[in-house]
């Protein structure tokens, strides 16, 4: 295994230092390292982060490998700083038994990119009628912790309690999709001024609100881990302060695109803008930003959601809702928060570790720590081209958008998996 020295790095923002990576580890830090036979990095202007970490990503594979693959959104993956991702589990067949999630997490591992932590649904094939085999995922090979039914909401509360319930036994997590769905029938976008202007059916912001005040009150009586993805509306964070100064056992995730992106947006009837839970309100967006650097909202995650060319180069009601983030997220976080380096090491690396149970992940690199690290220009600006991600899919809507920050290099366990900005793999 190579040892690799980096001079002259800001370790998530303090003053710079020398890192030396020998053997999967960091093991040294301070000012003047040497290291012979060591290859030398020279990081000048360069911070080192932890490796971010995604609870929400969509590697489409098994059975729609034409719109990414475990290996190919474990490359964009790696190029946006990440060492681990959790893959959803609406896949074809449904990550739903130990097999399958055992498979995708196979797949990661030979793609030798990023540790890929597959979730487990919560109900069988994601119909919401009866829970999946959760006990035989949490032991097999994957050892699977978090389970959702993202893309669907666990709809109904008695079968919501039971995962509860079932999950307490072994510290594990259940992550829902927060939408009431008969308030949801045939919404095409936020529920507002811009969807009546438009004649487009309406998302309303209660459809996601009543469904984590539900939860809420059901984690707190089973005394459960409940987690929330993709948060996207004002009520939603006043639900959650609420729960958490009660103590309920509540995470939350916002996604870069609700951090960034409002309704309007659709006005240009551009599929590409077209996500679950819609693109909300600037008020709402506000609500989020603010919600982050409270600690209310305790992540961002990127819910990756690669598509193929004609599930989104359609008409806007045909359409599949989803965006691209891995490559972009910590660009968008630069952008939202600015040079905050130990919050967005907090909101991107270790907060979503520690929720997902990933050791080694989301701890700042020191002696001794396992060399899971990223290094980030943040005096870079880049123009997104869609033609140049690494995922198989090209639905980003940061398209020819100028973003701050650019990943100069990812390190897996002290192997680099991207270098000078490109995947070495």
């Amino acid at each position: 295994m190579t040892a690799y020295l980096i001079k002259n790095v800001s370790v998530v923002g303090a003053a710079p230092t020398d890192l030396l990576i020998r053997d999967g580890v960091v093991a040294e830090a301070g000012v003047g390292l040497t290291a012979p036979g060591a290859t030398v990095l020279d990081a000048t202007g360069l911070v080192a982060l932890p490796g971010l970490v995604d609870l929400h990503t969509h590697l489409r594979e098994p059975g729609r490998e034409d719109a990414e693959t475990v290996e190919s959104g474990s490359r964009a993956a790696a190029l946006g700083g990440y060492t681990a991702v959790c893959a959803m589990a609406n896949t074809s067949p449904v990550a739903d038994t130990a097999g399958v999630v055992e498979q995708v997490w196979r797949l990661g591992r030979e793609a030798g990119l990023v540790d890929v932590q597959p979730i487990g649904a919560v109900t069988v094939g994601l119909a919401g009628e009866r829970l999946a085999e959760l006990g035989a995922m949490a032991d097999s090979a994957a050892r699977v912790r978090i389970f959702s039914d993202d893309g669907h909401c666990v709809a109904d509360p008695k079968l919501m309690r039971r995962a509860l319930e079932y999950v307490k036994a072994f510290d594990g997590v259940i992550a829902q999709h927060a939408e009431e769905p008969r308030l949801t029938e045939g919404a095409q976008m936020h529920e507002g001024e811009v969807s009546t202007r438009l004649g487009l059916t309406g998302w309303p912001a209660v459809a996601e609100e009543a469904i984590i005040a539900r939860d809420v009150l059901l984690a707190e009586h089973v005394g459960s881990r409940l987690h929330i993805c993709h948060v996207s509306t004002a009520g939603s964070v006043a639900v959650l302060r609420h729960a958490k100064a009660r103590g309920v056992k509540v995470s939350a995730e916002v996604t870069p695109h609700h951090l960034l992106l409002t309704d309007e947006k659709a006005a240009t009837y551009d599929p590409v803008y077209k996500v679950n839970p819609p693109l909300r309100t600037a008020a709402d967006v506000t609500a989020l930003r603010a919600a982050l650097a409270e600690g209310v909202i305790d992540i961002i995650a990127t819910d990756h959601a690669p598509h193929a060319v004609e599930d989104k180069e359609c008409e806007w009601a045909y359409a599949r809702p989803g965006m691209l983030g891995l490559e972009t997220a910590l660009s968008i976080a630069l952008d939202v928060l600015g040079p905050q380096w130990d919050l967005i090491a907090e909101r991107m690396s270790r907060a979503p570790a520690r929720i997902a149970g990933l050791d080694g992940h989301g701890v700042d690199p020191a002696p001794g720590v396992p060399a899971n690290l990223t290094l980030v220009d943040p005096a870079a600006r880049r123009v997104i081209e869609p033609a140049e991600l690494a995922s198989r899919s090209r639905n980003t809507p940061y398209a020819r958008m100028t973003l701050p920050g650019r990943i100069v290099a990812t390190f897996l366990r002290g192997e680099p998996t991207v270098l000078d900005g490109k995947a070495v793999k």
